[in-house]
């Protein structure tokens, strides 16, 4: 039987699971190798939004919802993990006596706040970065999509709650540092994070959390479920007419989305050793966005690389054009938009077909010069 996109051959099964593996182990066993500790870091922060940018491909490249707001999931996530941490830092710390932190000392509390106390077990922060992103997600996507709110008012919404979650951050200073954020983590589970072994096991834990949610989303997308949710997207009113119900559809991709979200902040916290509004207000929230858009929302694998693509270039670019870093940040957009509307993975996937369709058709017969025929 001739190989078919239906009937693909063995070695084309295998060849998607080969390259997962390859670069799974190159992350795991090469890159720890090849990277001074400072540089394993900054891919550690990269990865943590590869994670988020996972949850965005879920949500807008399959499902079609164009989340502007992510920073709340990331930022709900990051703060739940950081509480822990500080905690943790405030009973290892000899000058306040384990009694409350620093910044709540300076506000004038003399008690730990109620929802502070269950942060002391780092089972909690682990569970609520998980749970409390999933719990919010899952009740405003209710809301929302039952009165079929969608498209640029549901971008909207998810921008507004992001500016939201910043003014109510830096409002309550008391509770959760203010503009200044949570900072300051040496410890977690008794060992310390600052030795180069520590950094070294958050890059390992950041990239089998980024291969598990990978799997997990790529297992989803190939599912029924999957292909529900691009019929929603491609045509919602009509997915409605043939007595499925949209609404749980989208909100569990978006609750999905924000976990992964959650995940990602969480391990943020650790790996950068700080979290304010700053790094999850509406700009930022735009940035995630931009990246799964240069490296393609439809794709998974495409999204994750542009995130590492995106941090790992304004990084590179503001060490050598630090004022200058945001007008190549607005060109590098535009031209990926411009020239590759599907993003890196649909320019890559564009040129692989055009390769492999170069090589299967059979070249023209040559013409053979006849008798009589003029040379």
């Amino acid at each position: 039987m001739t190989p078919t996109p239906e009937h693909p051959t063995l070695l084309t099964r295998l060849r998607g699971p080969a390259t997962f593996l390859a670069l799974l182990a190159a992350a795991l066993l090469l890159l720890p190798q090849l990277l001074e500790p400072f540089r394993l870091n900054l891919l550690a922060q990269y990865l943590c939004y590869a994670i988020v940018a996972l949850g965005i491909a879920l949500a807008w490249g399959r499902g079609g919802m164009l989340t502007l707001g992510h920073g709340v999931y990331f930022g709900l996530g990051a703060y739940a993990m950081a509480m822990h941490l500080t905690l943790a830092a405030t009973a290892a710390d000899p000058l306040t006596n384990g009694q409350l932190p620093q910044f709540m000392t300076w506000s004038g509390l003399t008690e730990l706040p109620w929802f502070w106390k269950p942060f002391t077990h780092p089972a909690t922060a682990i569970l609520a970065a998980l749970l409390v992103p999933a719990a919010v997600a899952t009740l405003l996507g209710w809301s929302v999509f039952r009165q079929r709110v969608r498209g640029a008012y549901f971008a909207l919404l998810n921008q507004a709650l992001a500016a939201a979650f910043v003014i109510l951050l830096i409002g309550q200073q008391h509770l959760t540092g203010g503009s200044n954020g949570l900072t300051n983590f040496p410890v977690f589970a008794g060992q310390s994070l600052y030795t180069p072994t520590a950094q070294t096991t958050l890059y390992t834990l950041t990239v089998l959390v980024l291969a598990a949610t990978y799997l997990l989303f790529r297992h989803i997308t190939h599912s029924r479920y999957g292909k529900l949710l691009i019929a929603i997207r491609d045509g919602e009113d009509r997915v409605r007419y043939l007595g499925y119900n949209p609404t749980w559809a989208k909100t569990l991709a978006y609750a999905l989305s924000a976990t992964a979200a959650g995940a990602g902040g969480a391990l943020f916290v650790p790996v950068m050793g700080i979290i304010s509004p700053s790094l999850i207000g509406v700009i930022p929230s735009i940035m995630m966005v931009l990246a799964v858009a240069i490296g393609g929302r439809y794709s998974l694998a495409g999204a994750a690389a542009g995130a590492v693509i995106m941090n790992a270039a304004q990084t590179t670019f503001s060490e050598t054009f630090a004022g200058g870093w945001t007008y190549l940040q607005g060109a590098l957009f535009v031209i990926v938009i411009a020239l590759a509307p599907h993003g890196l993975a649909g320019l890559t996937r564009t040129a692989t077909t055009a390769l492999r369709h170069r090589r299967t058709t059979p070249a023209p017969p040559q013409e053979t010069a006849t008798a009589g025929s003029t040379p």
